[in-house]
Order: structure tokens, then sequence, then C-alpha cells
């Protein structure tokens, strides 16, 4: 049953955060369209305690939007939008502060991305052994 209302909420989320902005696109004059003609950047970025998302409880949900401005819940949308632009869009390629130390506690936490990465569809998962590495695993985007 959780993983049904988690799911939901993801959905709305992603509906949310990637029809909205399209929906006062469709209505606009050509006088009022859009300045930007840039592929949409919207993503849902959730967080969990387990070992995937299937089981895992989830904790948070933020919304990060990156075209054509940054913008959405994510705490630093302007950085997380940056560092995904430096990446390429490749959330596999986010690289871990080396600096940071943390504990060998294993209580997993579960990262999850759904949406429209510049007009590409993103479903990714990531299972990080705790809380401090995940916030370690980026310089911004998993951080919220």
């Amino acid at each position: 049953m959780r993983n049904t209302a988690r799911w939901a909420a993801t959905l709305g989320l992603t509906a949310t955060a990637v029809c909205g902005p399209l929906a006062g696109a469709s209505l606009a004059s050509p006088a009022t369209a859009p300045a930007s003609l840039h592929a949409p950047s919207a993503l849902v970025l959730t967080v969990g305690h387990g070992e995937s998302a299937a089981t895992a409880a989830p904790v948070r949900a933020v919304t990060l939007t990156c075209t054509p401005t940054a913008s959405g819940t994510h705490p630093d949308a302007a950085s997380a939008c940056a560092e995904l632009r430096g990446a390429g869009g490749d959330l596999d390629a986010l690289t871990a502060d080396s600096g940071v130390l943390c504990t060998r506690e294993y209580a997993p936490v579960v990262v999850t991305v759904d949406g429209v990465w510049q007009g590409r569809h993103v479903s990714y998962e990531r299972t990080f052994a705790n809380e401090c590495v995940k916030n370690a695993g980026s310089a911004s985007v998993f951080t919220f």
C-alpha cells in the first residue's frame, strides 16, 4: 500500500513539474510565446530509508526545474541545475566529494529521480550506504 501511495505522489509531482509549465505555453499567443525553446528539464527527486525504492519508506520529495530557469522545491535549485548541466544530465557521473569523511554505518538510503532532462525521460535509482554518503555523492543534487 505504501508503494502505491509513493508512486502516486511521485507521478503527481512529476506531472505537475513537467506539464505545469507546458500548460501555460500551449495557450500563449505568438506575441507571448516563451522566450526559450529549450527542451524541458523538470525532475522529481525522492529519498527514502531502505535498500530499494520498492521497499523504502519515503521521507522527502522535491521538484527541480532547470529550464528555462532553475526553480522548484529543491533547497538549492540553481546549484543542482548547474551540477546536472556540468555532468551532461548523467546522474551516474555525479562524483562524491573526496574531502568528506563518513562513518561505515550501514543505514541504506535510496534516491530516485523521475522526470524529463532536456527532453529525455529520466528514471533513476541509487542506494547509498547512509545519509552522509548520499550527501557527499554530489555537491548539491542529492542534498535535500
